[in-house]
């Protein structure tokens, strides 16, 4: 978890400070409103479920505008209208579903003939790149997927189907991320395995070669 990272006694490398401007997406300036001619804030005009705004203090007519939650229309006008709850479902589930192919797309590293996948997220990421050192040096080939964002890309679908065996690493007491990959995968779900561990300290690869050993026995 985030919560460790302040725990750990290394240095992280500097951050390297952007070069270029702030990429704010679909983003209508003074002389695009003008062009345009009309502005609806939840008006999804392209398709993908993400409509176009207007940043504060743009100097138009049309950039402001007044909401609530989500009773209103697309135009951001109040409204209680079934028609409009439906619609704005509809299109927050299409921008779900392209949110998945536009995150960051997980990082896949294997060793070549590898049966056993590994999952891991977040700060347990050093301990997974140390472990599948010591797994390879007994024998063991892994391949893993470093989950990077939700919702998930179809990598993960592909990564889970090309391997026997999946065990997802997590340093958290329930094993949220495996719940999640088996509702969102249920037809991949008797593939996969949970790992986790949470004492209040970061992973250790000592550990995870030892509990991912005895998995492996059993």
């Amino acid at each position: 978890s985030d919560l460790d990272l302040g725990m750990n006694q290394w240095m992280t490398p500097p951050f390297a400070y952007p070069d270029q401007p702030m990429n704010r997406g679909k983003v209508l300036d003074a002389a695009g409103l003008e062009k345009a001619g009309e502005f609806a804030r939840y008006r999804d005009v392209d398709g993908d479920g993400v409509p176009f705004r207007t940043l504060p203090g743009t100097d138009h007519p049309l950039a402001a505008y007044f909401t609530r939650g989500t009773g209103h229309d697309d135009a951001a006008v109040y409204s209680e209208r079934p028609d409009d709850w439906v619609q704005n479902m509809r299109r927050l589930a299409r921008k779900y579903a392209a949110a998945a192919e536009n995150l960051p797309a997980p990082v896949v590293t294997a060793d070549e003939g590898a049966e056993i996948g590994l999952i891991a997220f977040g700060s347990s990421d050093p301990a997974v790149v140390e472990a599948r050192d010591a797994l390879a040096a007994r024998g063991l080939k892994t391949a893993c997927l470093r989950l990077r964002a939700l919702p998930m890309s179809r990598t993960v679908e592909e990564f889970i189907t090309r391997h026997r065996r999946v065990y997802v690493i997590e340093n958290n007491f329930s094993g949220q991320l495996k719940q999640i990959l088996s509702m969102e995968l249920p037809h991949l779900a008797p593939k996969l395995r949970g790992l986790t561990h949470c004492d209040g300290l970061p992973l250790t690869a000592t550990w995870l070669v030892h509990a991912l050993l005895d998995m492996e026995e059993a």
